[in-house]
């Protein structure tokens, strides 16, 4: 399974680095349309951080600021492979960290998992059961694992869809799929 995963996720990002920037952004603000009508209410979101060429989630996350929205995003543990969270309430503070990804070292301010009504998950690739590919180190599914009273949205183009993702028991579905396509509430 390990293979096909790996297989998925390299034509995956195939596909999505061959979307030319500036149509990025015009798919990532109908995505970010999307989020807002789905997020109403939510309050805190925890949402990644973007580094190109994902779904870019800067606008987003300025948008739930204006809002009053709290904000939280990850910090990634490398040595623990883990997740651990800060509030956000000015993106100007944000430095690239671990793999590229942009974080808020040295301007933390902690936020406690069971805070969390809902996460804004990022995907390589997806298909119509809920299924996700991350980048591989299983962050979000350790997470996730662990606090499954959070609402999981993942976000992605509608070019990432797949037929089929393999799943193990260590993998966690997405509770809605967002492209700018339109928004998907996963069965079950």
């Amino acid at each position: 399974m390990c293979a096909e995963k790996q297989a998925l996720r390299v034509r995956a990002r195939e596909i999505r680095a061959a979307i030319p920037p500036g149509k990025r952004a015009e798919l990532s603000r109908a995505i970010m349309d999307r989020l807002l009508g789905l997020l109403d209410g939510a309050d805190p979101v925890l949402v990644y951080v973007s580094k190109p060429p994902e779904v870019d989630t800067a606008p987003l996350i300025s948008a739930m600021l204006t809002r009053g929205t709290g904000v939280v995003v990850p910090i990634i543990e490398r040595e623990q492979r883990s997740l651990r969270l800060s509030y956000l309430r000015d993106p100007s503070l944000l430095s690239v960290s671990t793999f590229s990804v942009p974080e808020p070292i040295g301007h933390e301010i902690p936020a406690e998992p069971r805070e969390i009504a809902v996460v804004i998950v990022p995907m390589i690739a997806y298909d119509a059961r809920g299924h996700r590919l991350g980048y591989g180190a299983g962050y979000y599914d350790r997470f996730l694992s662990r606090h499954p009273h959070i609402q999981k949205i993942g976000v992605a183009f509608s070019c990432q869809e797949v037929e089929s993702i393999p799943a193990d028991e260590n993998d966690v579905s997405m509770d809605f799929i967002v492209t700018e396509s339109g928004v998907t509430r996963v069965p079950g």
